[in-house]
């Protein structure tokens, strides 16, 4: 009963999906979710990733089982364990398109520990990061923020300014307006840019 109801689920969610047992909870116990877990994987439902992480793996015709992105990877491991997550400085930029340069290992900053994972051919660091790095953390704002850290405060130019401001809507103009107080004092005349950016 409980395996169809987490079998479900995991089919709702779609390909691509990855989970942790504590996704489940609310259906089973600890041991029941992991044990039905452990059936869905035997039947090659779902994919067994790392100790208490699996996927619902997409398919290609030509290469058969892909393997999931780093991103949806240390985003299941933080919501695992119950941790904040943003991305280094470096992919950030990269992600706003301020920077043509991919980190080898995608890092990222949390609250919890530093630590490597390495998932399949995948190695993802997580860096103990303060709080003042975590501003605006999983959202568009904090990748701004992170984003501007990696450009430095005497390269930001009208074109850095522009870049960002057109990946922005009007709420994240505003959640980055409200956010900025918490950030480095050079950063507060940037975003002041960044919003009034038309």
């Amino acid at each position: 009963m409980i395996t169809s109801r987490i079998k479900q689920r995991i089919l709702g969610k779609g390909r691509g999906a990855i989970f942790a047992p504590s996704d489940f909870l609310d259906i089973g116990s600890r041991a029941s979710v992991d044990q039905a877990l452990s059936r869905l994987a035997d039947q090659g439902v779902i994919r067994r990733l790392t100790r208490g992480l699996y996927d619902y793996p997409r398919q290609s015709p030509r290469f058969g089982l892909l393997a999931p992105s780093a991103d949806d990877i240390a985003h299941a491991v933080a919501r695992k364990d119950n941790q904040v997550l943003q991305p280094s400085p470096a992919m950030a930029a990269n992600q706003l398109g301020l920077s043509t340069q991919v980190p080898s290992n995608p890092t990222y900053m949390t609250d919890g520990p530093t630590r490597t994972k390495k998932i399949g051919r995948q190695v993802i660091q997580f860096r103990n990061a303060s709080p003042k790095t975590l501003v605006g953390a999983g959202s568009k704002t904090g990748t701004v923020f992170q984003a501007l850290r990696y450009v430095g405060k005497d390269r930001v130019d009208d074109q850095v300014i522009g870049k960002i401001a057109r990946s922005l809507d009007a709420r994240d103009r505003a959640q980055l307006a409200k956010q900025s107080r918490h950030a480095p004092a050079w950063m507060h005349p940037v975003v002041q840019q960044i919003v009034a950016h038309a």
